[in-house]
């Protein structure tokens, strides 16, 4: 199964999904992934993507836009183990310069299988709190995080 994602445009830009290895701290007494890790590894997909589409949440941060969770809804399919490689595919399904929505699919490395399914929706804040409308206040945002978006 291939896992990255080429996009075509005037410069081509592959996505490759990120990988993450499950460390011992993150299981429970059934020697399985806590729930609440998942979460964390959504956080981490996130921030991975926006790196590789050419805009990092710290350059974000720095420009005083904060990016909140607003709701967050995961599908357990099956067990990770401790030093199983999980591979998450991160992709934004939603985006209108004040939201956008991400859907965050999670395998197996070695067996592809499916392990979670996952959905995570964001708004842009400035660091007072107040939401502002990316296409209106930082143009050049906008138009990456809509190139980036999923058909």
């Amino acid at each position: 199964m291939k896992h990255e994602i080429t996009l075509d445009g005037p410069e081509a830009i592959t996505i490759v999904p990120y990988e993450r290895k499950a460390h011992y701290h993150e299981t429970d007494q059934m020697g399985i992934i806590h729930h609440s890790n998942y979460v964390k590894w959504m956080e981490e997909a996130r921030i991975d993507l926006m790196d590789q589409m050419g805009m990092s949440y710290k350059q974000m941060e720095q420009m005083e836009i904060i990016s909140p969770v607003l709701s967050i809804s995961l599908n357990y399919r099956s067990s990770v183990h401790f030093d199983d490689t999980v591979i998450i595919e991160t992709k934004i399904t939603h985006y209108n310069g004040v939201k956008m929505e991400l859907e965050y699919t999670m395998y197996d490395q070695e067996t592809e299988e499916i392990r979670c399914t996952a959905t995570s929706s964001h708004c842009f804040l400035n660091r007072s709190g107040k939401p502002i409308s990316l296409k209106r206040s930082y143009p050049e945002i906008d138009t990456k995080f809509f190139e980036f978006k999923d058909e």
